[in-house]
């Protein structure tokens, strides 16, 4: 387990504690596919929430990059984030720069931002389920809360950005 992933599954916990978020963690085996870890935990796959490092093309040399927040059922609208930024493409960031922006393994990304060059974008379809899931900086911990709060303590940029998948 590489340290960087305790530190986000520790800073994530302060946060929500800080904020006053009710929520729960659940340990489970090492899963990071959203299909499977559903599975897991008991989730309907539309209550997690997928979080994907996106490369964001401003031009020739300037990226930005996001964290694309989706209901997991869904996959990601590349072309929605594209717009959004009025950017010339958007697309998956490569596994290391992902990883060293957020400070967690592929699979244990939680939908919120600790990093300041990483801006975070949710679907308003995650509004749609009272309560969502995630993956909690750890793919062996999960987090349980309201998606109210979840909204109101990561404050996300609401954009469409899921397309069925």
């Amino acid at each position: 387990m590489n340290s960087g992933s305790m530190d986000i599954h520790r800073q994530l916990c302060e946060l929500l504690d800080r904020e006053d978020a009710a929520y729960r963690v659940v340990e489970h085996e090492p899963e990071g596919r959203s299909e499977l870890v559903a599975r897991i935990r008991g989730n309907r796959l539309e209550q997690a929430i997928k979080s994907m490092v996106v490369q964001v093309r401003l031009g020739k040399k300037e990226n930005i990059y996001c964290l694309a927040n989706i209901p997991a059922d869904r996959r990601v609208d590349f072309d929605g984030i594209a717009q959004h930024f009025n950017a010339t493409s958007a697309a998956m960031a490569a596994r290391e720069k992902a990883e060293a922006l957020t400070g967690c393994v592929i699979g244990a990304i939680p939908p919120f931002s600790f990093n300041e060059l990483l801006i975070p974008l949710a679907d308003p379809l995650i509004r749609e389920n009272d309560e969502v899931v995630f993956n909690a900086g750890r793919l062996d911990r999960s987090i349980f809360m309201k998606s109210s709060d979840y909204l109101r303590v990561a404050r996300p940029v609401l954009v469409n950005i899921a397309l069925r998948a």
